[in-house]
């Protein structure tokens, strides 16, 4: 049994490594490797754990990695633990070697200017992202793109408290929908 949760945690933790993008990118590395790889899992059985996994607050990522150590384990919550932990290990080691080398290099000019040219392509990729989303799906008619344009006018003019604007957008949404 030993011999499963290392080799649990090897596999998340290669999932965690090379798993960029978030959580929806990383579900196909998770499914190769545990439903084509080492088929711990059938596709019907994955298919109920990313659905449980969307259901469920958090990261889909880690909650797939979670219920996936437990199935895999036979119900252990150890195997959870070990396969959560090692899909989220990567991610703070490579934090925190950036944070160390951030707080020794952030005066130099070169990663200054670096860290300049990043900001319009966070900026873009954000866009990007919204843009994403800005389908018939969530914007049925003009009401939704009223509330949404209302939502980013208060929020960007008027400096209001963005939680505030999101709780403001839902009354509405409820109120108009």
């Amino acid at each position: 049994m030993i011999d499963t949760y290392i080799h649990l945690f090897l596999v998340f933790f290669k999932i965690g490594i090379f798993g960029f993008g978030g959580g929806y990118p990383m579900l196909s590395l998770i499914q190769f490797e545990v439903v084509e790889t080492y088929q711990w899992l059938n596709v019907a059985e994955f298919t109920n754990i990313v659905a449980l996994s969307q259901m469920t607050p958090g990261p889909i990522s880690i909650n797939c990695a979670t219920y996936v150590g437990y199935t895999v384990t036979g119900g252990s919550v150890l195997g959870s633990v070990i396969a959560t932990f090692a899909v989220c290990l990567p991610s703070v080691i490579i934090m925190a070697l950036m944070c160390r080398f951030f707080f020794i290099f952030k005066n130099n000019r070169y990663v200054s200017a670096a860290l300049q040219w990043m900001k319009p392509a966070a900026i873009g990729l954000i866009a990007a992202a919204a843009l994403l989303l800005m389908n018939e799906h969530n914007f049925i008619d003009w009401r939704s793109i009223a509330i949404a344009a209302s939502t980013f006018a208060v929020s960007y003019f008027f400096k209001a408290d963005i939680i505030l604007s999101i709780v403001l957008a839902g009354v509405a949404g409820y109120l108009l929908f």
